[in-house]
């Protein structure tokens, strides 16, 4: 059953830069040249504990370091802790929910939830209005977080610019363990004073659950895409240099695929063309999805003879990613590509079918999700 086709995406171009917007697919170079390790070497040992996702039996989360401690973790019934962040600077799509989605996955098993609104690096780095940044926070992600199922179990949710002291205290301090050498290494010689402070800050959200007044939690995940590996390697050198004064050790983490734009080229919430986002109406959707690159042939009679390419296709991603939960069932539709029983417009059709039923059901719980957001977190005043 071909599930982990996704890893025969072709190759485009290599750079690691979490300010890029350079679409990376070459991943097999992060095991090589980073020490990133093949998450299918752990999934056996999840499996033995709990049902993984379906994104990382899929293939779509390819990477990991140090996933071991939290399979540990789960099997001595430890507690451990997830750490993320939203961007508030532009739509929350289809390229963002897989995040969400295995957030709300740890949530359901019990972990303690760390997720950090970034409105400092919106607003230092990515120049967004603050007030407009707070709005993107609250009416676009963290409502449509909750509509897609994220709780106040277990949950911490904050803006960068709006939490507690010693937090604060701990940005201060990572300062010291860092040179500007060590950063312009990480992330390139164009470092100006925002980003230099958006990382000091990003090590700080992604530590601050280990120290005592925030749960002590000892097994930290974040699950990210593969754009922000130069925060994870500074973040766990960082940490190591705490271990004796703070008591702190590397965190763990996860990788996933980024999904295609609907052109082909990367999904970017500044292109939207390029993706359908989580409040997007149906029809618009539906005409969007429709109009999306595929792995198909130049003629009908050709896919007929030689099969489509699921591998190259955006449509069969959505498939993957987030339409289709049964691995049965998608393994169907990929064997009906495959030997060219279905032509690109029947699965385009059955594709929005699907896409615009799970919409219409996600706005419906997204406008009541709305009346929530203060509920969930504090709001900064300026």
């Amino acid at each position: 059953m071909l599930l982990n086709h996704i890893s025969a995406i072709p190759i485009v171009e290599f750079r690691i830069d979490p300010w890029s917007h350079v679409m990376i697919k070459e991943y097999e170079k992060l095991f090589q040249y980073f020490g990133i390790r093949p998450f299918n070497e752990v999934v056996d040992d999840l499996k033995s504990v709990v049902t993984p996702h379906p994104l990382m039996v899929r293939g779509v989360i390819f990477g990991h370091r140090d996933f071991n401690n939290i399979v540990n973790a789960l099997k001595n019934r430890e507690k451990f802790a997830i750490v993320t962040g939203l961007m508030p600077s532009g739509k929350m799509h289809f390229g963002h929910k897989m995040l969400i989605d295995q957030i709300i996955y740890y949530q359901r098993l019990g972990a303690e939830i760390f997720l950090i609104v970034a409105d400092i690096e919106a607003y230092s780095v990515r120049r967004i209005n603050r007030k407009e940044a707070i709005e993107i926070a609250l009416y676009d992600y963290i409502a449509n977080y909750i509509a897609l199922g994220l709780t106040k179990s277990n949950l911490h949710l904050y803006f960068q610019s709006n939490y507690h002291p010693k937090y604060y205290r701990l940005i201060q301090m990572i300062s010291r363990k860092l040179t500007l050498a060590e950063l312009r290494a990480a992330y390139g010689e164009d470092l100006e004073v925002g980003k230099i402070v958006s990382v000091i800050t990003q090590i700080a959200d992604i530590l601050h659950p280990q120290l005592k007044d925030f749960g002590g939690f000892k097994d930290v995940l974040v699950p990210v895409g593969p754009d922000q590996d130069p925060h994870l390697r500074l973040t766990r050198d960082v940490a190591q240099r705490f271990e004796g004064e703070l008591g702190l050790k590397p965190p763990a983490s996860t990788y996933h695929r980024f999904m295609s734009g609907l052109d082909g080229g990367k999904m970017s919430s500044s292109r939207p063309e390029s993706y359908i986002a989580l409040d997007e109406d149906p029809q618009s959707a539906s005409q969007k999805l429709m109009k999306a690159f595929t792995g198909g042939r130049a003629t009908a009679e050709e896919q007929r003879r030689l099969g489509g390419e699921p591998e190259k296709c955006v449509v069969y991603e959505f498939y993957a990613y987030h339409l289709i939960p049964d691995d049965s069932e998608l393994s169907k539709v990929y064997y009906e590509c495959r030997s060219g029983s279905i032509l690109c417009g029947e699965c385009k059709l059955r594709a929005c079918e699907m896409l615009v039923k799970f919409l219409l059901d996600h706005l419906t719980k997204r406008e009541k999700a709305i009346d929530k957001v203060y509920d969930y977190v504090e709001v900064p005043d300026f």
